[in-house]
């Protein structure tokens, strides 16, 4: 079921949908607007005043970024209604933070940016939550537009088309009195139909005009559903001569309990992508990991190979969670997603569902009776016995010298609370950890799937303490990762945030060095600096503990625990030939589709390296 259409155009043209009509459907619960309409924007005030009145009618819990000249005005205003903000040291980490903040929450995160340098700056993290489907709102400030424009103005450029391309929607105000319809239009396409990043493009001279607002909010958006393409489903679902297994992603994130009744009733496994880890306790009888091919957990691939039908509900089968596409095909594919474009474009798909995972599976409860199983005792025998192989299988122990990440990573599940906030960041560790890393609630694990972009975890950790102040929040980031975002250290200890920042250091990108050394047989432009982080986190103001071996390591993560405030903790690893299941699912997949003369290259010049005693590396 092939759709030549642009993930992009629908999504856009999906939000202008929800914008300008709604269909008879009941919200979604996480749609709903945190005020009512009478806490809108009203009265005689500046530009300035009404967006940030805006954002409080949004229930907004903190704006992060850098003020400039372009938004001082903004950022003034913030101080004077009481807003909370939190300076960053870069805007990259800003929309990171906003990330963070909207992952933990289900609601969108804000950050509020300078033109020019300050839009370019956070495009990384903008175009993360893009790939990732997370709800950001972004407040980038403009130069002076209308009569007041002039050319050559400082921090210039064609943002908004650079926007348009990492955005679902981007609304640039041209006149002061649209500025609160423009922002609560921004939250509500962030969160209409899949989740994305929106920017409200302001040109400073507007947030100094004086305007008379009457503004209210705008109602909640409405999620769709296919009442057709869901009979079709319902009737393969009935054909209890098929087993069925559930590949959960973020789109079930908030619909958990729901997703465990329907698993019951249907006596199915459940695999979740990367990022819907937590949709379901891990530690369910029926829940089988992440992923259900050579990429994800032995259990959900054994578990999944006696499986009929797959029902695929808010994911989209990326790359990433499928290991380049090496999950494999189903005799039976129901896909459900909220967006259209989504449906059928990996795997062949018998039935294409476009509707809101949670009312899709409140449907199926109506029909309960229809799609009931018996318990399939055995299924749930085999699952608990495929677990406990995986879990020997990652208690044994590769590393010869410092800490095995295994180990650390199970250690660290140990001795964290169960809704203690965990963020992974670009590195091998994060597939050992979609792996083995056991999450039991729904908005507790987080990574930067489909974007990648490293660096990631130390601000989006920050942001997402600085709105549950009450939770443990932890990192598991890279040396390399650290390097790109370090001086966000410095933010944490300044506020009092008491994010621990657990680094995994063996000097190098041994992500890169895994996929270079079987493909040349050599390394390049891997080796990293030996930084003295002893030294950073004094420089930053945090406590500092090091991990240098197993007998260090619980007391280590127990100790960094107990601390009140940030810590930086230095885990010294050593990864040792520990296989990565997405790594090696990836490369096979990779090869297999290598022309003839592409795979002849390859084995000529490993060929003509394998005799070399003194490998070039780095």
């Amino acid at each position: 079921m092939g759709h030549p259409i642009s993930r992009r155009n629908v999504l856009k043209s999906m939000a202008a949908g929800c914008l300008a009509s709604l269909p008879s459907v009941p919200p979604s619960p996480v749609e709903a607007s945190p005020k009512a309409p009478s806490d809108a924007v009203a009265g005689k005030m500046t530009g300035a005043a009404a967006l940030v009145a805006a954002l409080k009618a949004e229930g907004v819990p903190v704006v992060f970024g850098i003020p400039g000249a372009q938004e001082n005005e903004l950022w003034d205003e913030m101080k004077s209604q009481g807003l909370p903000y939190l300076l960053v040291t870069h805007e990259m980490s800003a929309a990171y933070m906003a990330d963070g903040v909207a992952r933990s929450t289900g609601r969108p995160g804000v950050l509020a940016i300078v033109p020019g340098p300050g839009l370019t700056n956070s495009l990384s993290g903008l175009g993360e939550a893009w790939l990732d489907s997370v709800p950001v709102v972004a407040i980038v400030g403009d130069v002076a537009r209308g009569d007041k424009y002039r050319p050559f103005q400082v921090h210039e450029l064609p943002q908004v088309g650079l926007l348009q391309q990492v955005c679902k929607g981007v609304f640039e105000v041209s006149h002061t009195c649209e500025i609160p319809n423009a922002v609560h239009s921004a939250f509500r396409m962030a969160l209409c139909g899949e989740p994305g990043p929106t920017v409200v493009v302001v040109p400073y001279n507007l947030l100094l005009d004086t305007c008379k607002y009457a503004c209210p909010l705008l109602p909640p958006n409405e999620a769709p559903f296919d009442e057709g393409a869901f009979l079709c489903a319902l009737g393969l679902l009935r054909r209890r001569d098929c087993k069925v297994g559930i590949y959960a992603g973020m789109g079930c994130m908030d619909y958990g309990p729901i997703l465990v009744q329907v698993a019951e009733l249907l006596q199915a496994p459940v695999a979740t992508s990367v990022s819907g880890k937590g949709v379901i306790s891990e530690c369910h009888p029926l829940a089988v990991g992440w992923g259900y091919g050579p990429q994800g957990t032995r259990t959900a691939e054994k578990a999944f190979k006696k499986v009929d039908i797959v029902l695929a509900l808010g994911v989209r089968y990326s790359e990433v969670s499928t290991a380049f596409y090496s999950i494999p095909q189903s005799p039976h594919i129901i896909h459900v997603d909220i967006n259209p474009a989504n449906i059928g474009r990996i795997l062949k798909t018998e039935v294409g569902v476009h509707a809101d995972a949670g009312l899709f599976l409140t449907q199926l409860l109506v029909h309960a009776d229809e799609i009931r199983r018996p318990p399939d005792n055995d299924l749930i025998a085999c699952i608990r016995k495929w677990k406990s192989e995986d879990a020997r299988t990652y208690a044994k122990c590769y590393a010869r010298c410092g800490v095995d990440p295994m180990a650390f990573l199970l250690a660290l599940r140990k001795a964290t609370c169960p809704n203690a906030l965990v963020f992974v960041d670009v590195c091998c560790a994060e597939h050992w950890a979609a792996e083995a890393f056991t999450v039991c609630l729904p908005r507790t694990y987080f990574n930067p799937t489909d974007n990648q972009a490293m660096g990631w975890s130390i601000p989006a950790a920050i942001g997402a303490q600085r709105v549950h102040l009450d939770r443990q929040v932890v990192t598991v980031t890279g040396d390399g990762c650290c390097l790109m975002t370090a001086m966000e250290l410095s933010t944490a200890a300044r506020e009092g945030l008491p994010v621990k920042f657990f680094i995994l250091d063996d000097h190098a990108y041994h992500y890169m060095q895994a996929l270079q050394l079987k493909a040349y047989h050599r390394t390049t432009a891997t080796l990293l600096a030996h930084l003295d982080y002893a030294a950073l986190a004094q420089a930053m103001g945090l406590a500092y503990i090091e991990i240098n071996g197993p007998a260090h390591l619980q007391g280590g993560i127990q100790a960094a625990l107990a601390q009140p405030g940030p810590v930086l903790v230095r885990v010294v690893t050593d990864y040792g030939k520990r296989p990565v299941r997405w790594l090696d699912a990836t490369r096979d997949r990779f090869v297999k589709e290598l022309s003839r003369e592409q795979k002849l290259r390859f084995l000529a010049r490993l060929s003509s390296r394998a005799f070399d005693r003194h490998p070039k590396n780095d």
